[in-house]
């Protein structure tokens, strides 16, 4: 059952000036949710929805004894949530975007990242805020419900490896690859992948923003897949992974090739 609460409004937002609604990008906090409910709604930051962890006890202590979504900003706004990004030839995705934050305590010590599981009716409540986001502004595409490093790889990671991507498509939302087309690819890749420079305008043409330099395409690749293969997300271009590309190509824009 989705719950939404607007007791804590954000302060930090604007006007989208006209835009529509064309994307939805899921984050996650890397903080608990009295200090995530606190940098967004007053330090500067925000998104139109926050999505509690029910097993955290700052969240019980807080007084809930139910999982709720928290809306801090109307959608009609703008909130300030994805910061640089790019996303299908348009920068600028808060303009046109609802962004949802969701509490998980993902960290990066060093360079190296932990990503800990979402917790299961997280992932309901998530698939339910999905869908009645989606009632209201139809306009979203199965290739515009989006994790913040799809938009923004070049310096995001969330919301990481664990979000259960394939849960979400099973419900009819977002999208994913058709096993038999990936495999096909994978049959043809095996003979060798294809040169970087198509490889570069497959990512473009599924909507992620160009690669600057070579560090960018790996951090690219490394985006692409936490979101559609996460068992191994290091950020070198493998048959598998650019099979995964072509054949979402193939899927969705009609331009696998």
């Amino acid at each position: 059952m989705l719950v939404i609460d607007s007791t804590y409004p954000a302060k930090d937002f604007n006007q989208r000036n006209g835009e529509a609604v064309r994307q939805l990008v899921v984050h996650y906090t890397a903080a608990p949710f009295a200090s995530s409910l606190r940098t967004l709604t007053q330090q500067g930051v925000s998104a139109h929805y926050l999505l509690p962890d029910p097993r955290e006890a700052g969240y019980r202590d807080a007084g809930y004894d139910e999982l709720r979504v928290f809306q801090l900003v109307d959608e009609r706004q703008r909130a300030w949530h994805a910061g640089a990004s790019h996303w299908a030839g348009r920068d600028n995705v808060n303009s046109h975007s609802i962004g949802i934050e969701i509490v998980n305590l993902a960290r990066e010590d060093a360079g190296v990242f932990t990503f800990p599981p979402y917790d299961p009716e997280q992932v309901e409540v998530l698939i339910a805020l999905l869908h009645d986001i989606c009632t209201r502004h139809p306009q979203i595409g199965a290739t515009d419900i989006v994790g913040h490093s799809d938009v923004a790889f070049w310096r995001k990671s969330d919301p990481g490896p664990q979000l259960p991507w394939p849960a979400l498509f099973a419900a009819g939302l977002g999208a994913w690859f058709d096993e038999a087309a990936k495999n096909a690819f994978v049959r043809r890749f095996r003979m060798g992948l294809p040169q970087e420079v198509e490889v570069e305008r497959a990512f473009q043409r599924y909507g992620y923003a160009p690669a600057k330099n070579r560090q960018a395409f790996q951090q690219r690749v490394r985006a692409f897949q936490m979101h559609f293969r996460p068992t191994d997300y290091r950020g070198q271009l493998d048959i598998e992974t650019c099979a995964i590309l072509y054949a979402l190509n193939e899927k969705y824009t009609s331009a696998g090739e």
